[in-house]
């Protein structure tokens, strides 16, 4: 599949590269470039493009505004983000990006971003992709960045600054914390146990009054449940089960 991309970024030297390396690779048909946002919406209201590889920190309308106008598109671009930094983690996922890579760029690390745009432009003419893809996040794994859905962390743990994503088989450090999650994934069924605790409520196997205090259990995996979340908690494991049995 051959394909049409925009690079962004106000940095013309990081412009350079980035374009020079989607050149350079075979399934990229041509870059537009353009060195802000507002040169970009230009670009995008005369052009249709497959991907937008997208600088965040940019004066004036930045690269996250950017990704959520494009995301009101009726065929939105496949977005990816490409940074210095990682503290965009959290708006990250709630746009659906479809990668998000570290700068300095490596050439393989950019290969891989287009083969997920490729992937993510093959659906049917006739029932195109969603706005939203589902909620993803962008975490550390052997160096690479890579794209975890939610939908595969079953609890959180608070470090510091930081939180941890716990899967069924791995765990992830982000740099967001435990308070921005539980606001953030609410309506997704995380509920907060916890000061240091986020859990998904479907997967919670047990609730159960210890000698120190409630525990819950969670993949075999018992996780305390502060006092004043009890009541919350029991609350809603009440109004989740009364749903299950009157559907």
């Amino acid at each position: 599949m051959s394909l049409v991309v925009l690079a962004v970024d106000d940095e013309p030297p990081a412009l350079d590269e980035l374009a020079y390396l989607l050149n350079a690779d075979g399934r990229v048909a041509h870059v537009h470039r353009a060195g802000d946002a507002t040169e970009a919406l230009r670009v995008l209201r005369d052009t249709e493009v497959d991907a937008v590889f997208l600088d965040i920190r940019m004066p004036g309308l930045d690269g996250m505004e950017l990704a959520r106008i494009l995301r009101r598109f009726a065929r939105p671009p496949a977005i990816v983000f490409v940074t210095a930094y990682d503290d965009g983690a959290v708006d990250a996922f709630d746009l659906g990006v479809t990668d998000y890579v570290r700068k300095p760029v490596r050439a393989e690390r950019l290969g891989e971003s287009l083969r997920r745009v490729a992937g993510s432009r093959l659906v049917p003419t006739a029932a195109p992709a969603p706005p939203v893809d589902e909620p993803t996040i962008p975490v550390e794994l052997a160096g690479t960045t890579r794209m975890l859905p939610r939908s595969s962390v079953r609890w959180v743990e608070a470090q510091g600054d930081y939180a941890r994503l716990h899967t069924s088989d791995a765990s992830h450090l982000v740099r967001v914390s435990l308070a921005t999650l539980a606001e953030r994934w609410a309506d997704a069924g995380f509920v907060r146990i916890h000061r240091s605790y986020l859990v998904q409520i479907r997967l919670i196997a047990e609730l159960r009054l210890t000698g120190s205090g409630y525990v819950v259990s969670v993949d075999d995996i018992e996780l305390p449940v502060s006092r004043r979340h009890t009541r919350e908690l029991k609350d809603r494991l009440i109004r989740a089960v009364k749903h299950d049995w009157t559907r």
